[in-house]
């Protein structure tokens, strides 16, 4: 292989057939303004030709499994090593998936379970295991030297009965049936039943009597009668209706008959599977001893036999480990806690309990309820999460004579033949907690399953720091131990990896699809690094997103242990600490779209800071910079202030946002910052304005004031704008309305006949028919994969011949959609409702997008830049006109908007960040208030007010640790932020 990846005449999207090299076993990363072409070179030519060779050395059967990936545009690619892409978005939505599974921990933890876990009995608690040959004689020779014993087993091989959770639940309810049934049997089939056991038995004495044993014992309350039975006669001595046994052998217990106990115990297993010591008393007031021992797995007390533990009895992906209810899924669909009591912070005098607030049940359930609360000594004037969980409890499913919330449905289900009892428990069903597991989603045989005390699903739910003191701190023994070996030395080295990429907050039960972007990036990192390949291609997607700048040494530290490994790296970055780590830097620009896709410096960091032509070296070196505002916005008397915030780790927060000014939220990874803000102040505000259409929030927190200064609450976030091929920038700013109206303006189009709804591809009239304006059309290829073509109707223009022919300044609809921002500016120059529109992508800086772009083709951080861009619109449109009127009152309305921003500056460069901030002024300047969850320092170190969380992640974080200007921030010992930002607003970074 060459020691470098060799590329000539790149031409893929805007690339300008650049050449680039890229050393093998080297941290490469490429950097650029936003749209200059870094994920055309890195995705979308080197990682897609690597994953192209590879599935062309595939047959065309597997072909057909695999993604299709189109043939990059370039000259020629040379010394490729096998490519990796790890992609910033979290594709998982599988249920079942979670931190473990994805990383392969929970398969070794699986495995160290069912090899070195402790069997409990779901019965009585006792442990459940084994008796080995060397056992048994360790404990039969620790009784007194000279004690006499008799070597027992009985003559019928005891059944044995699996036990299962499904089967010790159905015999505990057929306890009472059996009972009856019991009663029912008559004394003729008991008799016949007894003399077809005596038959049995009989045969299996001639059996034994054949391979030699006989002698025979059985119990009378003494020392236990011995009975030859060399002949039938013999057998009449013996109660054929009480157990007996073989004997074995004599012995005399001394160290000179270890072999004759282990003949002994061996012959008892081979024969019956269970070996019985009796010792013989010398006294007459002296009692037997009895010790028994088993082949079967079961309990040393009550002798119930169980399945001995198997990697699959942990798997809830596996019907035999799953729970049977909720079938491993955690919950099922019941009655809702959530909707039962859906405001956590009422007292039960104040009506918590939605259905006794109904008049048919509040006088006899409410009434009775608040009698046996009283009698419990529980509170009815306190809010419901104040109440301890035994309390909760006792609410919930009763005891003696109160039956409870569940006795209540249960009744309510007796019922339901009625149709308004049908409606009603409708009402409150929904996905709950599964009551057998708990949502642990195993079934109870593998939760009996210990190790050090806990089961696997209590191991699960710890963190992942948690989890390392855990793995560090087992005791084993030395058989244990050396069985464990291995496979505690993958796991724990896992659960480092994940503690190296910032991720100490998540608990290993964590749902895959409840991951934001850059955490499941970050899980993928872990897990290549762990999986040790060598000599492969990764290729990274900005995988410092969400990452505190505390934490970003431990990301830069993974991508170097990889590197060394024989690795080589590729990096999407814009983040100064990773882009100062690089081996070599590949600068990219100098614009954005048709203005970039040139190489504008390549070389070590040094060369790029000196390179006059690179931007990102100009802000490397310092000749460039994002300056700190001479002056702050000071904190008005307008504010909103959230009490008691308390769901996830957050723990009763209270927390004031001024309004008005540029307020971000900071704190490590996992500190809180996005359930404050998304799940409870987001949620609570919708719910003020009249505007939630989910359930009440009220339960996450206890007061929120100052909504009254807000007519509005915008969620700016970086889901797609649009999920199909017809959704794109123009149409989602409304700017394609105005234009469309110009072109059905035309005289041409007039005459045509044709309407602003004739230049729409979402609508038919003016469309093409055959691809129904998506522009392509797809052909299913059977074994190969599908192929999506330009429509042979109208050549990909997605209209019909009539629309196309009406022009504007030369130019069709067409061709006005191909237009990048920029280019349409000076095209619509005149038309202020199209420019208005537009001037603002551009000063986002979208100026590189076409109006036509397909929304699909869009990163995160540009569709939230795109509605960024709508809301600066819709508040300029609101402050541009005179006071009074409809633009007076927009102008009201716009001033009194709370933008809420969730890492506005994924994906930007430092002349993007720039750009941004521009941006947010201009609608504070409108009236606007902006909060934002931020990383970025350049973003932090220019807001007017910062909210601190911390002091770290999951378990230890959720809490406030500063508030106030960055400068007041900077100077909190405290704060992890205040550390990092100190530095940036000395001009030290």
């Amino acid at each position: 292989m060459n020691d470098q990846i060799t590329i000539r005449g790149a031409r893929t999207h805007n690339l300008k057939g650049i050449d680039v090299d890229i050393p093998h076993g080297k941290l490469t990363v490429v950097s650029g303004v936003s749209g200059s072409g870094k994920s055309s070179l890195a995705f979308d030519t080197v990682y897609a030709e690597g994953q192209r060779r590879y599935v062309e050395s595939l047959s065309a059967y597997a072909r057909q499994f695999l993604e299709r990936i189109e043939k990059p545009d370039v000259d020629h690619m040379d010394g490729l090593a096998p490519a990796i892409a790890i992609k910033q978005k979290n594709q998982t939505r599988n249920p079942r998936s979670t931190v473990a599974t994805a990383t392969e921990i929970y398969d070794y933890l699986r495995l160290l379970y069912a090899r070195c876990g402790t069997v409990t009995c779901l019965h009585c608690g006792g442990v459940v295991r084994h008796d080995t040959v060397d056992e048994i004689v360790t404990r039969v020779l620790s009784q007194p030297e000279g004690t006499r014993v008799y070597a027992l087993f009985p003559t019928m091989r005891r059944e044995i009965k699996l036990e299962s959770m499904t089967e010790a639940v159905s015999e505990e309810t057929a306890k009472p049936a059996k009972k009856v049934a019991a009663k029912k049997v008559s004394a003729k089939a008991a008799k016949a039943s007894i003399e077809a056991a005596s038959d049995a038995l009989k045969a299996r004495l001639g059996e034994l009597r054949g391979r030699g044993y006989n002698r025979l014992w059985q119990d009378d309350g003494a020392a236990g009668k011995i009975v030859e039975f060399s002949t039938p006669e013999s057998l009449l001595e013996l109660d054929f209706s009480e157990p007996i046994f073989v004997l074995a052998d004599r012995l005399a217990l001394s160290a000179d008959v270890r072999s004759r106990l282990v003949d002994a115990i061996e012959t008892g297993y081979r024969e019956a599977g269970e070996i019985l010591f009796r010792t013989v008393p010398r006294e007459e007031h002296e009692a037997a001893v009895e010790q028994r021992f088993s082949a079967a797995f079961e309990c040393e007390n009550c002798h119930r036999a169980y399945r001995e533990p198997e990697p699959r009895l942990f798997s809830f992906n596996n019907p035999f480990g799953a729970c049977p209810r909720c079938q491993g899924f955690g919950n099922t669909i019941d009655f809702d806690p959530g909707l039962i009591i859906p405001d956590r912070s009422k007292s039960l005098d104040d009506g918590a309990i939605d259905p006794w607030t109904k008049p048919k049940y509040r006088s006899p359930w409410h009434a009775e309820m608040k009698r046996a609360a009283k009698s419990e000594g529980i509170p009815t004037n306190v809010p419901w999460f104040d109440l301890t969980e035994a309390q909760q409890e006792f609410i919930w499913e009763g005891r003696g004579t109160w039956v409870g919330i569940r006795g209540f449905f249960n009744e309510l289900e007796r019922k339901k033949y009625k149709l308004h009892v049908r409606v009603f428990l409708s009402r409150y069903r929904g996905y709950a907690t599964c009551p057998d597991c708990r949502g642990q989603r195993l079934r109870a045989e593998a939760r009996a399953v210990l190790l050090n005390g806990r089961n696997i699903c209590e191991t699960c739910a710890l963190t992942i720091t948690d989890a390392r003191s855990f793995l560090n701190g087992l005791e084993l023994s030395p058989a244990q131990a050396e069985v464990a070996g291995k496979v505690l030395e993958e796991v724990r080295q896992r659960v480092g990896f994940l503690l190296e990429v910032g991720l100490e907050y998540l608990t290993l039960d964590r749902l895959s699809a409840t991951l934001s972007g850059g955490e499941s990036q970050r899980i993928q990192l872990a897990t290549s690094l762990g999986s040790r390949l060598v000599g492969a291609l990764y290729v990274l997607d900005e995988p410092s997103i969400g990452l505190h700048t505390r934490d970003t040494a431990k990301l830069i530290r993974i991508m170097k242990e990889l590197r060394d490994l024989g690795n080589t790296i590729l990096v999407v970055e814009h983040d100064p600490d990773v882009i100062r780590a690089a081996d070599r830097l590949l600068d990219l620009g100098p614009g954005a779209g048709e203005l970039g896709g040139k190489l504008l410096a390549a070389g070590t960091i040094d060369e790029v800071k000196e390179n006059p032509n690179s931007l990102t070296g100009r802000y490397l070196s310092g000749r460039s910079q994002i300056v700190v505002p001479k002056h702050r916005r000071e904190p008005g008397r307008e504010k909103l202030v959230l009490k008691g915030a308390r769901i996830h780790n957050l723990k009763g927060v209270d927390v004031t946002i001024p309004l008005g000014l540029l307020c971000c939220v900071t704190g490590v990874s996992g500190s809180g910052k996005s359930t404050m803000v998304h799940q409870v102040l987001y949620k609570a505000l919708m719910q003020s304005l009249g505007q939630s259409e989910g359930s009440d929030p009220a339960h996450l927190y206890r007061e929120l004031s100052g909504a009254q200064h807000l007519n509005d609450v915008v969620l700016v976030d970086q889901s797609p704008i649009g999920r199909t091929p017809r959704s794109n920038p123009v149409t989602y700013i409304k700017a394609f309305d105005p234009i469309r109206e110009l072109f059905s303006s035309q005289p041409d189009a007039k005459r045509r006949g044709l309407t602003a709804g004739s230049f729409s591809f979402n609508i038919p009239g003016g469309r093409c028919d055959t691809c129904e304006g998506d522009g392509t059309v797809t052909v299913e290829m059977q074994f190969l994969a599908d192929v999506e073509l330009p429509c042979e109707e109208c050549n990909g223009t997605r209209y019909k011949t009539q629309v196309l022919e009406v022009k504007y300044k030369g130019r069709s609809i067409h061709e006005v959609l191909g237009m990048t921002v920029r280019e349409a500016l000076v095209y619509f120059a005149g038309h202020s409702k199209i420019v208005d529109r537009l001037a603002v992508l551009d000063e986002v800086g979208l100026g590189y997008v076409r109006l036509g772009q397909s929304a699909t083709t869009l990163s995160g951080g540009e569709a939230q830049r795109v509605k960024l861009a709508m809301h600066l619109a819709q508040a300029r449109s609101g402050s541009s006109g005179g006071a009074g009127g409809v633009r007076g009152e927009a102008k009201r309305a716009a001033s009194r908007v709370l933008y809420i921003l969730d890492e506005p500056t994924t994906g930007l460069h430092f002349e993007d960040v720039a750009k941004l901030l521009a941006a947010f002024n201009k609608l504070i300047d409108g009236g606007g208030s902006l909060l934002v969850i931020e990383h970025n320092l350049d973003v932090i170190k220019c807001a007017d007010w910062i909210i601190d969380m911390g002091p770290e992640g999951g378990s230890g974080g959720g809490q406030v640790v500063a508030v106030g200007t960055p400068e007041e921030i900077a100077a909190t010992t405290a704060s992890h932020t205040g550390h990092w930002l100190a530095p940036v607003l000395e001009g030290k970074v």
